[in-house]
């Protein structure tokens, strides 16, 4: 392992596990451009990375799927307290299985630096963990940006090319991104992908059946594909 001992706490700390010397160069390389991020190590291997996880504080793990022996997501299954994960493979099929795990971004090889430092701006970082500090995002819509608070979405409906963000008060947001794209930013904030139209806040929901989920008065529909895993979600 590689490891740099000059941890600063203002910035997160990061440790690479990747068994690619150049792919986990270049997360390095980029780690070291972001002045918020601190490079503390490099693992290639989940083995020597619980030992790192068990030896120092860790804020973010950048994880590859394939690893050699243990994988990626089998490991991230063994941590009781896991730091915020961002995960890294060359095979996007993995994508809808990386959500379970609350991680914060999937980044898909070969990864270039601007798709690199929007997975890292979704992190939370202490200075914005103090009291009353509430996620947010801003939303392109009829040509301003507006802040639209995590907590306060309640669902979200896709209409073509657009996305339709329902508020708590009602109060609604369109903006011109696909669901999927929305479904990424959103995770690790206890969503649900209901259907292919609906993303839904799993807060908001005041009944479920098989079938369907109310959401302030709104029967909204659950997709065949999608129930088992709802209906996991919602009895968990």
């Amino acid at each position: 392992m590689k490891s740099h001992n000059d941890h600063t706490s203002a910035r997160l700390s990061c440790l690479v596990v990747e068994d690619e010397p150049l792919a986990a160069g270049i997360l390095e390389d980029y780690i070291s451009q972001v002045p918020w991020l601190h490079f503390s190590g490099r693992c290639s291997a989940a083995i020597a990375a619980a030992e790192v996880l068990q030896e120092q504080s860790v804020d973010v793990l950048f994880l590859d799927i394939h690893l050699p022996g243990m994988k990626g997501l089998d490991f991230l299954r063994t941590l009781m307290h896991p730091p915020q994960v961002i995960l890294t493979t060359a095979y996007h099929q993995y994508a809808l299985e990386s959500y379970d795990h609350s991680v914060v971004d999937y980044l898909l090889k070969p990864i270039e630096f601007d798709r690199f430092f929007k997975a890292v701006q979704k992190l939370k970082r202490e200075e914005n963990a103090g009291k009353g500090s509430r996620p947010f995002r801003f939303f392109n819509t009829n040509k301003k940006m507006v802040r639209v608070w995590i907590e306060d979405i309640e669902h979200v409906e896709s209409i073509r090319e657009y996305v339709k963000i329902v508020l708590r008060d009602q109060k609604t947001v369109v903006t011109k991104m696909a669901l999927s794209e929305l479904e990424k930013e959103l995770a690790g904030f206890g969503f649900i992908r209901a259907h292919r139209s609906f993303l839904v806040s799993a807060t908001a929901i005041e009944a479920y059946s098989a079938t369907e989920v109310t959401i302030g008065g709104k029967d909204i529909p659950i997709g065949r594909q999608y129930r088992d895993e709802v209906l996991e979600r919602l009895q968990g």
